[in-house]
C-alpha cells in the first residue's frame, strides 16, 4: 500500500511539473509577428477601402500583421464599439481607430491606453488626449476650402444649403462647421438656407438632398461633406435636371464622382488622402512599438478638384 501511495504521489509531481513548465514556455513564447487591429468606422464606402490599402501597404513593409475589421454602416456605433472591445480582449499589440463618435469611444480608447495597447486615432477626432496619435485631414480646413470654392463660383451672393453626415462624426462635423463659418466670415452675400443630414447613407443623403431642393426652388449651391452625402446630393440634381444649374461642392473622391466632375454635375471635389491614413496610422504604432516616439498629430493633407486640374498628376496619385 505504501509503495502504491508513492507511485501515485509521484505520478502527480511528474505531472504538476510537466504542467507548470508548459505554462512557463507558454509564458515566455513571443508571437511571430505583431498584430495591429485597424478598426475604421465602416466598411461600405471606397474611401475605407483606400484606408485599407494603405494600411496592408504599410504591413507588409514593416513585418505586422493587419487586423482589418469594422462595422457595416458608420452609424453603427455601438457595433464598432464591440469590435475595438474585442480587440482588447485579444491583447492585439495595437489598434488604429477612426472613431464613429468623438465621445462615445473614449472608454474604450482610454481602456487600451491603461492596459497598456497604443491607440493611432485616424480620420476622425476624439474627446480624450489618450491616445497615441492623431491621423487625419485638416477637416475644418477642409471645409474652409469648400467655402471658398462655392464663394468663387457663385460671386459671392446666392443661397446654398449644407447636407451633412451625422451629428457626433468629429470629421465630418469639423468640415461642414468650417464651410458654414467661412461662408458667414468671407461671404456675406451668401446665404445658408438649410443644413440636414443623410446619416452616413446614400440613399438617405438622396433624400434629404430632395427636400432641400423642394424646399428651395431658388437654390444656388450644395455643400455635401462626404463620399455617401456627395452621392445622393449627385442622385438629387440628376433627377432634378439641375446639372449644370446648380453648384455642387463634395467631399473624397470615387470612379463615378470623378467622372461627375467631367459632365458638369459636380463642379468640384475636396480630397483627402486616405491611403497615407492608413499607412501613417499604421506607422505610427509600429513605431511606437520599437521604442520610437511618433508624432501627435499628422496632417495627411486637402485639395480641390476641378474640371480644369483633375487630370494634372497630383490629383490622378490622389484617386488612384
Amino acid at each position: 500500500m505504501m509503495k502504491r501511495t508513492i507511485l501515485v504521489i509521484s505520478l502527480c509531481l511528474s505531472i504538476t511539473a510537466t504542467a507548470g513548465l508548459t505554462a512557463c514556455n507558454r509564458g515566455t513564447n513571443t508571437k511571430s509577428q505583431k498584430v495591429i487591429a485597424v478598426i475604421p468606422k465602416g466598411v461600405s464606402h471606397s474611401f475605407w477601402q483606400t484606408v485599407k490599402a494603405g494600411a496592408d501597404a504599410a504591413g507588409a513593409e514593416l513585418g505586422v500583421q493587419i487586423d482589418w475589421k469594422g462595422p457595416a454602416q458608420e452609424t453603427d456605433i455601438s457595433g464598432q464599439i464591440n469590435i475595438v472591445e474585442d480587440a482588447i480582449n485579444r491583447r492585439v499589440d495595437a489598434i488604429v481607430l477612426a472613431p464613429s463618435h468623438g465621445d462615445s469611444l473614449v472608454p474604450m480608447v482610454e481602456r487600451a491606453q491603461r492596459e497598456g495597447i497604443p491607440v493611432t486615432i485616424f480620420d476622425s477626432g476624439i474627446s480624450t488626449d489618450k491616445y497615441l496619435s492623431y491621423v487625419s485631414t485638416d477637416n475644418r480646413q477642409g471645409g474652409v476650402v469648400a467655402a471658398r470654392r462655392m464663394g468663387e463660383k457663385l460671386g459671392g451672393k446666392g443661397k446654398v444649403a449644407i447636407l451633412g453626415v451625422k451629428k457626433g462624426s468629429v470629421s465630418t462635423d469639423e468640415r461642414e462647421q468650417g464651410f458654414e463659418q467661412a461662408i458667414k466670415k468671407e461671404f456675406p452675400g451668401i446665404q445658408i438656407v438649410q443644413w440636414l443630414y443623410g446619416e452616413a447613407s446614400a440613399t438617405k443623403s438622396l433624400s434629404a438632398a430632395e427636400d432641400i431642393l423642394t424646399s428651395h426652388p431658388d437654390l444656388n449651391g450644395l455643400f455635401a461633406s462626404n463620399e455617401s452625402s456627395t452621392v445622393g446630393a449627385v442622385s438629387a440634381i440628376r433627377q432634378g435636371n439641375l446639372t449644370g444649374k446648380l453648384t455642387l461642392v463634395g467631399f473624397d473622391a470615387t470612379p463615378d464622382l470623378v467622372n461627375n466632375i467631367k459632365d458638369g454635375a459636380i463642379d468640384s471635389l475636396v480630397i483627402q488622402n486616405p491611403f497615407k491614413m492608413g499607412y501613417e496610422g499604421v506607422r505610427t504604432v509600429v513605431d511606437k512599438l520599437n521604442g520610437k516616439t511618433p508624432d501627435k498629430r499628422i496632417d495627411t493633407g486637402v485639395s480641390l478638384m476641378t474640371k480644369e486640374n483633375m487630370n494634372t498628376p497630383e490629383m490622378k496619385q490622389l484617386i488612384k
